[in-house]
């Protein structure tokens, strides 16, 4: 039996957390063949695919609109250290892909952020990259919104807070839900 000193410590795992909307999930179950709830490891050299070829892609969407092959994410290690990230790609012709608003045409890729909410069409994935030390596995572990992600906004305002201790874009909200924020000074609250 081994000491405790000379035991093997324990890697933690890359996990890439994805949450998925689409307005009509509940009509054409477009996200039927994946796996929510559940944690799937990956080879680190494996390039995680997204769209509606069931023959190629990991992650299948039902959904004629789909790309064949819509996206794909790669984990990388950076040059300059031992930090493992994400780069998305977008292999889709027909469609552009929005990481964080920020759009990506054929073939662009960029390196995922550790939290950014990624879009095409009327699909909406919330992606969160927990870091993690292995550099021969990561992992993948999805969950399935029944609301928008943009109407909860899980991403963070980066609105400050008044001293009132309410968000001028929650307050705006709450007053007129309907229409878009609208930029204020803090003194007009």
């Amino acid at each position: 039996m081994a000491s405790f000193e000379e035991a093997e410590t324990e890697e933690t795992v890359t996990c890439l957390h994805m949450m998925f909307y689409h307005p009509f999930q509940q009509e054409k179950q477009v996200f039927r063949h994946l796996n929510f709830y559940k944690r799937e490891q990956l080879r680190a050299d494996e390039v995680a695919k997204f769209g509606r070829d069931g023959n190629i892609c990991h992650y299948i969407l039902v959904d004629a609109r789909v790309s064949r092959i819509q996206f794909s994410l790669q984990l990388f290690r950076k040059l300059s250290g031992s930090e493992l990230c994400f780069e998305i790609k977008n292999t889709s012709k027909r469609t552009k892909l929005t990481v964080n608003n920020l759009e990506l045409g054929y073939l662009n890729k960029i390196d995922l952020p550790l939290k950014c909410m990624v879009g095409f069409g009327d699909y909406q994935i919330l992606m969160h990259v927990q870091e993690g030390e292995s550099v021969d596995f990561f992992e993948t572990f999805l969950e399935l919104s029944q609301v928008s992600l943009l109407q909860e906004q899980y991403l963070p305002s980066l609105q400050p807070i008044s001293e009132h201790g309410i968000s001028p874009l929650f307050y705006s909200q709450a007053i007129n839900p309907v229409e878009k924020p609208v930029e204020m000074d803090e003194n007009e609250l």
